[in-house]
């Protein structure tokens, strides 16, 4: 499709990709969303904890959202949308990828930025249980790679699939790596490393045989923290491999549900290679909308809802 032109203006004070980042991400809050968890076991006899919040009346449309790397269904870009779409009479059920609702999962393995296994069981799993007839899924920054990465494999997507929106989208993930190990991003990448690694001393308590202390010791950078768990845990040679095979760039060709990607072009997160305006032009399914501002994750609007959230309702309403 044509590359969408955007109308996201925000306010004078917002318009710093690292002021609208950081805002969004720290000092946002949501109220007066309730939510519900249920667990379920994955194909591996892993489990996932999914978070519900109801619209005020039945509906048959559900939204199913994905956080970011080391986010929860509690981070107010998850409950914003949440609450935006409760608000307009769509259910939202936001996963918490293996590790990330508070309690450490099963398996020496966890979540990655290609696990789409794990989707693949939710969706099912809500199609099996439920009987919501239309079904779309919003994924952020980490989130946002998968469900691109999702709806292009090669496999069937089911039909009550309807819709993708896909925000701050690292479509390469080693490039998008290399823009977080700047100078610029230093700060972001510092803060994720330190709660990966938090998490990380409990897989090394209780699989000593699959990683040592000295490996623990060894990881200095992100990249070096996908070198020695995330690639090794999920079965890949390296994190390079892990990247390459991740990516969900590789996979916009075959997208056939319509799906929107929204990255902002001063996300100091993403590199050039994370705006597929080729790939966009060439399939009638992929819709790229790439305002100026926004940072990472951070449409600030009036009214506390951001200009994601709305374009995603506008989104799913225009099909």
């Amino acid at each position: 499709m044509p590359i969408i032109e955007s109308t996201y203006q925000p306010r004078f004070w917002s318009k710093s990709g690292f002021v609208s980042t950081v805002y969004s991400g720290l000092i946002r809050k949501i109220k007066g969303l309730n939510q519900t968890r249920e667990r379920i076991t994955l194909s591996d006899d892993d489990f996932l904890d999914l978070d519900w919040s109801y619209a005020n009346q039945k509906s048959n449309q559900l939204i199913i959202l994905l956080h970011g790397l080391e986010g929860n269904g509690q981070r107010p870009y998850i409950t914003g949308t949440a609450k935006h779409f409760n608000t307009n009479g769509i259910d939202a059920v936001a996963v918490n990828f293996r590790s990330c609702s508070g309690e450490d999962n099963l398996k020496y393995r966890s979540y990655h930025s290609g696990a789409t296994e794990d989707l693949h069981d939710v969706v099912n799993h809500v199609i099996k249980t439920k009987s919501y007839s239309q079904i779309y899924i919003k994924g952020i920054s980490l989130g946002a790679n998968m469900v691109l990465k999702y709806v292009g494999e090669d496999k069937v997507v089911p039909h009550e699939v309807k819709a993708v929106i896909a925000i701050s989208a690292p479509c390469d993930l080693s490039a998008s790596c290399t823009e977080l190990l700047k100078l610029k991003n230093k700060v972001y990448a510092i803060r994720f490393l330190a709660h990966l690694k938090k998490k990380l001393i409990a897989k090394i308590e209780k699989y000593p045989n699959q990683i040592s202390t000295a490996d623990y010791n060894a990881i200095k950078t992100l990249k070096d923290f996908d070198d020695i768990y995330t690639s090794k845990a999920h079965g890949f040679l390296d994190a390079e491999d892990y990247y390459a095979k991740a990516s969900c760039l590789q996979f916009l060709p075959n997208i056939k549900v319509p799906s929107l990607i929204i990255n902002a072009l001063n996300d100091s997160f993403l590199s050039a290679s994370c705006f597929p305006v080729k790939e966009a032009k060439e399939n009638t399914n992929l819709y790229l909308e790439m305002p100026k501002h926004g940072g990472h994750v951070g449409f600030i609007a009036k009214g506390n809802v951001y200009y994601n959230e709305k374009r995603a309702l506008d989104f799913i309403n225009a099909l």
